[in-house]
């Protein structure tokens, strides 16, 4: 962008709805807004000037993976996908961010490779209670665990002690303590082992109750110790009743769910194919229906991508083995057009836009700079089409891997143009100032 800039939408997200409006971006920051079309602004029609989307769960996989994705090719997707900023999980890295130590070697291996703003989780594994506190006052952002194996033996799941003991000590720093929240207590009744390409059976082999059971724990600890909790990817309906419950009763609890558990039903999804594959699993028609509706009520609070994609061979792309491929959904570019395209006919965009902007940005504690477009906040601005359509092509994927469930699908969204701290980075589907990575900042992070 220039050092000013003014631009015009008849449909430009300020106040809480869309409106005629003029922004004036200057020295990255927003300075001036005002509800009517000045002269010498960029006329955008029709097209919606919103907020860059937060994208709170993303696993990056720098440093270690970088063969799985990377700074350079995540935060280029998310560009292109009309996201602003990203939070980083503490694994799949190697070393995963457990520790402060492990912290720096991450911010130095992200230095000039970010495409958007960054921010990062430390880890919660058993046995580093200590590096808690460095962590959270070098700024990250949260605290993320696991109540079952994350499939990365760096990252072990913890136990209701580790999390009993670790709860003050984050709670005294007000952060929230991230939780993937699946109990693997209880014997699934499946056959995967006979079946691994069937996606029946992997369904089964991880049921609903592995996850109301560890939600229900985490509320009853969030009760106990009044650290803010936070679920990830809820994809069980049936749990969607206790968390609107701790949320009445007044517990500083928040939960999110993915676009891929509302896009995707396990229904339409085809034997065989591991692109799918990811834990929770992406459920049933009908219990996707009630993720919907529990974003329209508030009960769930935001969406994010929880990309997290893999190499060709560790995804079983030619074996169709379910039970041996790694779990996790390759989706960062797609989270706004698969997230507007599942809920445009449940949500106005009214509704809709606070879910990738404003709410997210209030649950990171960044919501005092990012999320709105209001004055002296950061200029980061995304503008789209709702009603324009467009085709996922692996050309157009800019994740490390193409290999995406979305390939192929037809969404409503179109992204123009992306802008970051007030500099275009996207537009029109191309990449600007590519090499200069200056100006993305390290959420947080001190």
């Amino acid at each position: 962008m220039n050092q000013s800039t003014k631009i015009f939408s008849n449909r430009c997200w300020v106040n809480g709805k869309l409106a005629p409006a003029t922004i004036t971006i200057e020295q990255g920051k927003i300075t001036r807004i005002r509800l009517e079309r000045e002269v010498d602004a960029i006329d955008v029609g029709s097209d919606v000037i919103m907020p860059g989307v937060i994208d709170a769960h993303v696993h990056v996989n720098e440093p270690g993976r970088t063969e799985w994705e990377g700074f350079e090719t995540a935060t280029k997707a998310a560009a292109a996908g009309g996201i602003t900023s990203i939070v980083d999980m503490p694994l799949n890295a190697s070393p995963v961010t457990s520790s402060l130590a492990a912290l720096k070697e991450k911010l130095k291996s992200a230095q000039e490779k970010k495409h958007v703003n960054v921010g990062y989780y430390g880890g919660l594994i058993p046995g580093n209670l200590n590096e808690l506190v460095p962590m959270m006052q070098a700024g990250v952002l949260g605290i993320k665990c696991f109540l079952v194996h994350s499939g990365i033996d760096e990252f072990p799941n913890v136990a209701e002690q580790d999390i009993d003991a670790a709860m003050p000590i984050i709670a005294a720093y007000g952060l929230p303590l991230l939780v993937h929240c699946e109990i693997d207590e209880q014997v699934a009744p499946c056959d995967l082992d006979g079946k691994p390409s069937s996606y029946a059976e992997y369904l089964a082999s991880r049921p609903k109750q592995w996850e109301n059971d560890a939600i229900n724990m985490m509320i009853r600890l969030c009760r106990k110790h009044r650290c803010r909790v936070h679920i990830v990817h809820v994809s069980s309906a049936e749990a969607l009743e206790s968390i609107r419950l701790a949320k009445e009763e007044g517990l500083p609890i928040s939960a999110e769910t993915c676009a891929h558990y509302i896009y995707f039903n396990a229904e339409d999804i085809p034997d065989g194919n591991c692109l799918f594959k990811c834990a929770p699993p992406i459920r049933e028609k009908a219990n996707n229906s009630l993720l919907k509706k529990a974003l329209q009520s508030g009960v769930l609070d935001f969406l994010a991508t929880d990309h997290s994609p893999a190499p060709a061979e560790i995804k079983e792309l030619l074996s169709g083995n379910l039970q041996k491929a790694w779990g996790g959904i390759a989706g960062l570019q797609y989270l706004l057009p698969a997230g507007w395209t599942a809920l445009k006919d449940t949500l106005s965009l009214d509704t809709f836009i606070p879910l990738l902007t404003e709410k997210p940005a209030r649950f990171l504690s960044i919501d005092d700079s990012k999320g709105k477009i209001a004055v002296g906040y950061d200029a980061d601005i995304v503008i789209w089409s709702p009603e324009e359509k467009m085709q996922v092509c692996e050309p157009g994927i800019y994740h490390r891997h193409k290999a995406c469930p979305y390939t192929g699908e037809t969404m409503y969204g179109v992204v123009k143009k992306t802008i970051v701290n007030g500099r275009t980075v996207f537009s029109e589907g191309v990449f600007i100032n590519e090499t200069d990575h200056a100006g993305m900042n390290i959420i947080n992070v001190k």
